[in-house]
């Protein structure tokens, strides 16, 4: 293979759960040398969320892949002092404590600069390093609902609705990793790191659209409208004859005009209202009566192979089974297979993106906590009897 182009790039992981340690997964990704920094009896949670096999958590399998594991009690003299020797030749340092803790350690911007006036610290908290709020604890969960995703998200009559998983996290992982490129495409310019300052409560904002300017220009406050859209129709999912479920959408004029023509409705075609999305959204009772009628007559099959033949746009509502059997992701290896040294042959998630010259790779799955501890720190230049004082010390 290609040298991976983040090939030379160190990361010190601290962060736990999700989007600081998925921004870190992301980078192991395409090459950088990342390390996992755990506290001895407090390993990251994500170790236990979700199920098991044989004892092992599966979610860890995914978020720690690519990265080597080590265990250090920042709060200890020497965890502290080891900290500091591993950040002085690293890159790039993801923490998510709340503001404050590291610098109740003595371990804030300004120790960690000095000891490697390069580095990058990338901050990931749920509502940022000021503000009102900055002290509060926070999860995924309340920027989702902070963002106003939950007020948008459910069926009209609904209470707003919550994802059944880590969106928000997810979200802010992808912005991370994003604002870490950045800060070291900035570095090649000056010479110096800086701090990214990355709230949960932002990224997810970014990717609701143009909300605050709608709401600025024209006082417009988007309700709940479920699976339609305010923007065009039909768009829905619809239950085909055979149980199964498709999701259509038409947010270009021509594929409208074509999915009405396919069922059996041209005359809809002719009225005014249909000429633009907002005016095919106000009516979407007849739309979808329409539509959903003629896929309730068919099965999946036929209602697939029909759309695809009169280039409208839709796709199988599918659960993992479906994704794992899916033909495009098979394809596009989506999802690959990993040799474990505990589980076996895993399948998971490969990686985000393909590059055409210096593809990313997995190399491996998530590891045992601690399982780099000795070998990190050797490499580092302690010797033996160093680890040995450390880990008497309860450092390690």
């Amino acid at each position: 293979m290609s040298r991976p182009p983040l090939a030379g790039l160190r990361v010190l992981d601290l962060a736990t759960l999700f989007a600081g340690p998925l921004a870190a997964t992301l980078l192991g990704d395409f090459g950088a040398e990342v390390v996992k920094v755990e506290h001895p009896t407090r390993p990251d949670p994500s170790r236990g969320h979700g199920p098991a096999k044989d004892g092992v958590g599966l979610w860890w399998k995914v978020l720690g892949r690519n990265k080597r594991t080590m265990t250090l009690d920042l709060s200890t003299p020497g965890g502290r002092a080891t900290l500091l020797r591993l950040a002085a030749s690293a890159d790039v340092v993801v923490e998510n404590f709340r503001p404050g803790t590291l610098e109740k350690w003595d371990l804030g911007w300004a120790e960690l600069s000095a000891a490697n006036p390069r580095l990058v610290l990338a901050r990931v908290t749920a509502f940022g390093q000021f503000g009102p709020s900055s002290h509060r604890p926070g999860f995924g969960t309340l920027a989702e609902a902070m963002s106003g995703f939950a007020a948008l998200t459910g069926e009209p009559d609904a209470p707003p609705t919550l994802p059944p998983f880590g969106l928000a996290d997810s979200i802010a992982g992808l912005a991370t990793a994003y604002a870490v490129m950045t800060a070291l495409a900035a570095r090649e310019h000056t010479g110096a790191g800086q701090v990214v300052d990355l709230a949960l409560i932002e990224p997810i904002l970014t990717v609701l659209g143009p909300h605050p300017t709608w709401y600025d220009q024209l006082g417009y406050v988007q309700e709940r409208t479920g699976n339609r859209s305010a923007n065009n129709a039909p768009r829905n999912t619809y239950r085909t004859a055979d149980g199964s479920w498709v999701a259509v959408s038409t947010s270009a004029q021509s594929v409208a005009e074509r999915v009405m023509g396919l069922v059996g409705r041209p005359d809809l075609i002719d009225e005014p209202w249909f000429a633009t999305g907002a005016g095919r959204a106000a009516h979407a009772d007849v739309l979808d009566a329409a539509v959903g009628g003629w896929i309730a007559a068919r099965t999946r099959t036929d209602v697939l192979a029909a759309f695809e033949k009169a280039e409208a746009a839709i796709a199988p509502v599918q659960d993992v089974r479906d994704v794992l059997a899916d033909p495009q992701y098979t394809a596009l290896h989506t999802v690959t297979t990993v040799d474990d040294p505990e589980l076996g042959p895993l399948r998971m998630q490969n990686v985000l993106f393909r590059l055409s010259e210096t593809p990313g790779a997995i190399r491996w799955a998530g590891r045992p906590h601690g399982a780099d501890t000795d070998a990190v720190l050797t490499e580092l230049g302690l010797a033996p009897a160093e680890i040995a004082a450390l880990r008497e010390a309860g450092a390690l």
